[in-house]
């Protein structure tokens, strides 16, 4: 079967060829119904390989993959706010929201800006390879309210996008701020949107970046405000709102308040110093540069390692008091 020729992967979008498949499946779920069987999906949490049918490039170095599995099979549901866990050919994984329709049970489509090294590699898969997904998972996850003021910046509109398809018909706006508009990923299906309820806030059309009072300006009191962009647009945001505010960073979060203390690591006897102004994770890493990890926000789960006391760290947030003992 070719790749499907729409925006998200999927199959011709005529009515016809519409209730030809959703006849199609609902047959198939009934004969499996009456033999007794659940239609095959892969179980949430657990390795996909799928394949990458699409590559789009979607701005200034940011690439779209729009990914099924190899026979077409129907993929795990998700949630806006969702992302999946993708494992690069080097052996790590990282973790990147889902930005696609969550109504198309066929593909999943993500969009990954070029920074580093995880992402350069994403940049170098092409249409055809395979990868390995697992997830799909929800830390950011979207409620439904009668009002949403949505925050994007650059890359950080994916996990907005799917809320704000999804919030058609609620009172809903979206401030969406980046360098330049070349650099700034969706910007066609954007204008699709209501444009009265749209503010597109490059910082080259203004001259300087947006201020977090900017931001919140459609932001009424019952209103719930849904954020995702760089450290520094979240915190000009969380100086001004503190309810109904929820947020997604995509950098480490920084360390408020932070305490010195020691790891020791009871394989090799190793003790570290940990200042109160870095990460158990940082100073490991010098130590044991082969150290699993991934999101770096507490959240992925690749970085937890059990304590000897019976206990489990996440090295990448959590902290403690005195010496802390890791069975590693």
């Amino acid at each position: 079967m070719s790749a499907p020729p729409d925006l998200y992967g999927r199959r011709p979008t005529d009515r016809l060829w519409k209730f030809a498949t959703r006849a199609i499946s609902a047959y198939e779920v009934m004969t499996r119904f009456m033999r007794s069987e659940t239609p095959e999906q892969p179980a949430k949490g657990l390795s996909m390989k799928l394949v990458v049918r699409k590559v789009k490039t979607e701005a200034e170095d940011v690439v779209s993959l729009t990914m099924s599995t190899e026979d077409w099979s129907p993929l795990p549901t998700w949630q806006p706010g969702c992302h999946i866990d993708l494992r690069l050919p080097s052996g790590t994984e990282r973790q990147y929201s889902l930005c696609g329709d969550p109504e198309d049970r066929w593909t999943y489509r993500i969009a990954v800006r070029k920074l580093g090294a995880g992402s350069q590699e994403v940049h170098a898969i092409k249409e055809g390879d395979l990868v390995t997904v697992r997830g799909p998972r929800n830390a950011f996850p979207f409620i439904d309210v009668p009002r949403y003021l949505f925050i994007a910046g650059g890359i950080g509109i994916t996990p907005i996008l799917p809320m704000v398809k999804a919030a058609q018909d609620k009172d809903w706006h979206l401030v969406y701020c980046g360098r330049s508009r070349d650099s700034m990923p969706f910007l066609d299906e954007i204008a699709e949107l209501d444009p009265a309820r749209v503010w597109i806030r490059p910082d080259t059309e203004f001259g300087v970046p947006v201020s977090g009072k900017e931001l919140l300006t459609w932001a009424l009191p019952n209103t719930h405000v849904y954020c995702c962009g760089p450290a520094p647009m979240i915190a000009g945001v969380r100086v001004d709102r503190t309810t109904g505010l929820h947020y997604e960073r995509f950098s480490p979060p920084p360390i408020v308040d932070g305490r010195p203390f020691e790891i020791e690591l009871r394989r090799t006897g190793t003790v570290l110093q940990i200042p109160k102004d870095r990460t158990a994770l940082d100073v490991i890493r010098e130590a044991m540069p082969a150290v699993a990890y991934s999101c770096r926000q507490g959240f992925c789960g690749t970085c937890t390692t059990k304590r000897v006391d019976g206990g489990d760290m996440r090295i990448c947030v959590d902290r403690g008091r005195g010496r802390i003992v890791l069975d590693m």
